[in-house]
């Protein structure tokens, strides 16, 4: 059976392709989302094989999500769109999978028939995904948020309880799955420790301590610890 989850802003859309996609018995439609934020939590948790992704959706677009993806959870990525011939041009280029809106099912049945015989993800993918992300896919307890890089102060990994988030409001903090190399590598937002980031223009003062090790101090007087191979980089 291959793993399936649709992503589509649009109810009928989405109820539309699930149910097209169900006719054929090796497709198992594991769940569907109505945005960008759902995926991404479906996506990590379910580990689908393929993702129906819509392009146009609210807040994080389908292009922009795939930048938020581990690249070793990646899962096959179909795009559904009704806009864009440019878009059009760049899949049709790089042969990746796309539909067009509205989804006719001649169409659909060739792409599935494609996957059957071959759902590992493409690497080609990769090579219009964003290469900076603006936006970091958050949430807390059943709420997804969409947190602007510029205002987190800090995120970091702990055991057990995964990556936290850490903003410039007076708020609780907020969770993460997306990794820390994926954002370390994503956004401007620097590395202090082997399991903690933060963003610069939040820094007040560094402070040495004993054998090599430090720790930055921020406007919001949150304590951050430096390891001694950071350390050394961030008094340069």
């Amino acid at each position: 059976m291959i793993r399936t989850l649709v992503v589509d802003d649009e109810p009928h859309a989405r109820e539309d392709l699930e149910k097209k996609i169900s006719v054929d018995g090796e497709f198992d439609v594991i769940g569907s989302c109505s945005n960008a934020l759902e995926a991404m939590r479906e996506i990590n948790s379910k580990q689908p094989d393929v993702v129906f992704l819509d392009i146009k959706m609210p807040k994080i677009t389908g292009i922009e999500m795939l930048g938020m993806l581990d690249r070793k959870r990646m899962p096959r990525i179909v795009f559904v769109t009704a806009y864009g011939e440019h878009a059009i041009e760049a899949f049709e280029k790089n042969a990746i999978d796309f539909l067009l809106k509205p989804v006719r099912i001649e169409r659909l049945e060739i792409t599935m028939e494609r996957l059957k015989r071959d759902c590992r993800p493409q690497t080609a993918v990769e090579n219009i995904a964003p290469s900076e992300l603006h936006f970091v896919p958050c949430y807390r307890g059943n709420t997804d948020f969409a947190i602007n890089v510029t205002n987190i102060v800090h995120i970091y990994s702990s055991p057990g309880t995964g990556i936290h988030v850490i903003t410039d409001r007076d708020e609780p903090e907020y969770h993460t799955d997306v990794a820390l190399e994926l954002l370390f590598g994503s956004t401007f937002l620097i590395q202090c420790h082997r399991q903690h980031l933060v963003n610069p223009n939040h820094i007040r003062a560094i402070e040495k301590l004993e054998n090599g090790l430090g720790q930055i101090i921020t406007h919001g007087n949150h304590l951050i610890p430096v390891s001694r191979n950071h350390m050394k980089n961030l008094l340069k």
